[in-house]
């Protein structure tokens, strides 16, 4: 589905991405190694207002990536229709994720990772940079946020 390309002004943008992270339940996750070495994995997503929460295993590549950097990239979207999110991560074990956050993930997702596996953790991911643009119309004001602050 082509999408039209009349410009989005960028309250409409912010407006849009808030509604993304409020309704769709899959992001894509971008990290890398100490080494460099890249990951990308979908994993469900829980947006709280101010920052996106997703759960993943210590022990596998996203999991060690997310803890050891300490910063993602994530990614709604298809090539028409596209949300950047750049973040610093916060890892937390099932047993000290803040409750709420954990409550209202398994409540929205119907799966609680505190009742799976033990090396399951959670990641706090708060952006600081957000890009969202539907094509080359709108790559000139595609930043939403910088620094942590909404530019609208």
């Amino acid at each position: 589905m082509k999408i039209a390309e009349v410009p989005r002004s960028a309250e409409q943008r912010r407006r849009e991405v808030l509604a993304r992270l409020e309704h769709e339940t899959d992001i894509w996750v971008a990290s890398s190694s100490t080494d460099g070495m890249p990951c990308l994995v979908p994993l469900w997503f829980l947006w709280d207002g101010e920052a996106i929460w997703v759960s993943t295993r210590l022990t596998n590549p996203t999991g060690r990536n997310l803890r050891d950097n300490g910063r993602a990239r994530l990614a709604l979207g298809d090539t028409e229709d596209v949300v950047l999110i750049d973040g610093r991560t916060d890892v937390f074990t099932a047993q000290g994720v803040p409750g709420a956050a954990a409550d209202a993930f398994a409540k929205s997702r119907g799966w609680d990772p505190r009742q799976d596996h033990p090396s399951y953790a959670y990641f706090r991911v708060r952006p600081h940079a957000i890009q969202a643009w539907r094509s080359e119309q709108e790559l000139a004001g595609r930043h939403v946020m910088r620094n942590g602050d909404w530019l609208v």
